[in-house]
């Protein structure tokens, strides 16, 4: 794995990446995005999932930097007073598996249908570009 990463760097993509302070950056908030959404049980400050820890005399609590707001709750509570960060570090969690499932299920269709219509050709493969076009027809 050491050569495959030292290639990398070497490269020019490499070169490129370590010569941009906002590809850095986007890659470092990225880290720090998904490092959260997995470890979302350690990194969280409450589980929001967790009725015992609800205070509803913390509900509405504007963010920590706004007058009224408490260092408990760095972005606030909501209407039951949940902590508003604990709630995006857990709906990561969430996002990240609906995303990584998405895109794994339509490697796994997209490869398949283009094995099938490559070897088999004929009339499946024109199906399958029909289909194809039509589902392009439409904007995005």
């Amino acid at each position: 794995m050491t050569a495959v990463l030292k290639r990398w760097w070497s490269s020019d993509v490499g070169y490129s990446f370590r010569q941009s302070p906002t590809a850095i950056v986007a890659a470092l908030i990225a880290f720090i995005c998904i490092f959260c959404s997995v470890f979302a049980g350690w990194v969280a400050p409450t589980d929001p999932f967790d009725l015992s820890q609800l205070e509803l005399s913390d509900a509405r609590l504007p963010p920590s930097w706004l007058e009224g707001g408490s260092t408990k709750y760095l972005l606030g509570t909501d209407d039951q007073g949940r902590d508003i960060l604990s709630a995006l570090i857990y709906g990561a969690r969430i996002s990240l598996v609906v995303g990584v499932a998405s895109v794994i299920l339509s490697v796994l269709v997209g490869v398949g249908l283009g094995l099938l219509a490559g070897f088999r050709g004929g009339w499946i493969d024109t199906v399958l570009m029909r289909l194809c076009d039509v589902m392009l027809s439409f904007p995005a």
